[in-house]
């Protein structure tokens, strides 16, 4: 009697959602994984955030035209129990940083930041967008006033565009972690941290300190804590 080789549902299955899963990491940097306790999209933010210009062939970017529907996407679909954000980025557009933070901290879905490397510039507001953000303790943020590249006009409406661009950093930053605005306005401007410029450099548990950060933590713990959103959002009563 010879063995049946041909392939079942579940091997075609599984076989299916391991091309989908070698493709989202080619293409996001993401990764969709089953487990017990729910389902977890992980989701890498790293390199430059490329904003309205593309960067150069060479860098390593984050670009928002695709993150943005991809997170609307986590957010409608049922499959996805919860987010995982792993983040070590250089920074990069304002704006465009912003609109992900936004979407990120409009999630209602479970949603948990760990900070790896290096989250600077307009990447700490993507740090403490979502619902529980973790640092390693090796990881570094650098908070420093907005700057701009490109044509530039030295007059009183372009000052007052990067102040109200500065204070909406400011007022999301402190309205999603437990640092004041006046704190994280003064790591902005300190003089002593950097050699060539204002601003402030702080590293994991520095970040905690601070209340920008919510735990020093690694890839379990941000884990950990995801599963017990999950589960938690399973008890509540559906909405009617």
């Amino acid at each position: 009697m010879t063995e049946n080789t041909k392939p079942t549902e579940t091997n075609q299955k599984n076989d299916a959602e391991n091309n989908d899963t070698a493709q989202g990491i080619l293409d996001f940097g993401s990764a969709l994984t089953h487990t017990p306790h729910g389902t977890v999209y992980c989701l890498t933010i790293i390199g430059q955030i490329e904003g309205h210009m593309t960067a150069s062939s060479n860098t390593k970017t984050t670009k928002y035209e695709h993150v943005l529907p991809l997170l609307a996407k986590l957010e409608e679909s049922e499959e996805v129990d919860g987010v995982l954000f792993l983040l070590n980025t250089v920074g990069g557009d304002v704006e465009a940083g912003l609109a992900i933070a936004e979407l990120i901290a409009g999630m209602t879905k479970p949603t948990v930041s760990i900070v790896l490397g290096g989250s600077h510039s307009i990447g700490v507001p993507l740090a403490v967008a979502a619902r529980r953000s973790f640092a390693v303790p090796s990881a570094a943020m650098t908070i420093h006033p907005v700057r701009m590249s490109g044509t530039v006009i030295a007059a009183p409406q372009t000052y007052s565009y990067f102040q109200r661009l500065q204070e909406r950093i400011v007022a999301f930053v402190s309205g999603h972690s437990r640092i004041s605005g006046e704190d994280f306005q003064a790591l902005m401007l300190k003089k002593d941290d950097m050699a060539a410029d204002v601003g402030s450099v702080v590293y994991g548990e520095q970040a905690v300190q601070l209340g920008l950060i919510d735990q020093v933590g690694g890839l379990s713990d941000g884990l950990a804590c995801l599963y017990r959103q999950i589960g938690e959002r399973r008890k509540k009563p559906a909405a009617q």
